[in-house]
């Protein structure tokens, strides 16, 4: 059967043991990806997750409204075949890191950039013996080869499940440095993204916020705090 009938044909949800994980199941029979893979996850409480979702579909099925199965979706259909390439493409990030451009003015604001961003780069430096350069302004600074390849190293070293959480902790937050440091509890989730929007908040108390961009930076929020929860439940 298909994981995306637009109709709901099913009346209760089960999670069942399958080898190394867990199988969630609508009256009985799999549920399958898009490519036809069966629907496994690596722990209960990500089937938990999934099964939650289609309890709370009606009458027809929105994908849209079932982020953990998608990312179920895209962890066995997409990063799984292509897991070096995801795990080049994500680590491409520490080359143009977030953290190491800073503002050069006003001073308020580079302090805010360097007492927020300073203690990750030391971290990664510590954790990884991947020391990454800092600038000022916009022109691009060469990183040491040997500094990447070991945070490359370190994202490698993700399962595919994993992986497809990490995606977002770096994809949202334009840093390498700051999704490992999510990722791996050297800071909670929320303290990460606020690391990632120092210069947006910066501009905000200058010039104040619109209702538009409130809410875009609302689903934002919403869709990095997800994909830690996903990485943890990998």
């Amino acid at each position: 059967m298909s994981g995306w009938a637009a109709k709901r044909f099913w009346k209760e949800t089960d999670i069942v043991e399958a080898g190394t994980g867990f199988e969630v199941r609508l009256d009985g029979r799999s549920v399958r990806t898009p490519l036809k893979t069966l629907l496994v996850v690596p722990s209960r409480g990500f089937a938990e997750r999934i099964a939650a979702e289609w309890d709370a579909q009606d009458e027809t099925v929105n994908p849209q409204s079932m982020p953990f199965t998608r990312a179920a979706n895209a962890a066995l259909d997409k990063v799984t075949p292509q897991h070096a390439e995801v795990a080049e493409m994500l680590s491409a990030y520490g080359g143009t890191d977030l953290l190491c451009y800073r503002a050069t003015g006003p001073d308020t604001l580079c302090a805010r950039q360097a007492e927020s961003w300073d203690p990750l780069l030391d971290w990664a430096a510590e954790r990884y013996g991947a020391r990454l350069r800092v600038t000022a302004g916009v022109l691009p600074v060469d990183q040491d080869p040997d500094s990447l390849a070991r945070l490359s190293q370190a994202v490698a070293a993700f399962t595919p499940f994993q992986l497809t959480g990490f995606h977002d902790l770096v994809a949202i937050s334009g840093s390498l440095v700051l999704g490992l440091a999510v990722a791996e509890g050297r800071m909670s989730a929320e303290a990460g993204f606020a690391a990632s929007r120092i210069d947006e908040e910066w501009q905000i108390s200058q010039w104040g916020e619109d209702e538009e961009e409130a809410e875009r930076i609302a689903v934002k929020r919403a869709d990095y705090l997800r994909a830690k929860e996903i990485f943890d439940l990998s």
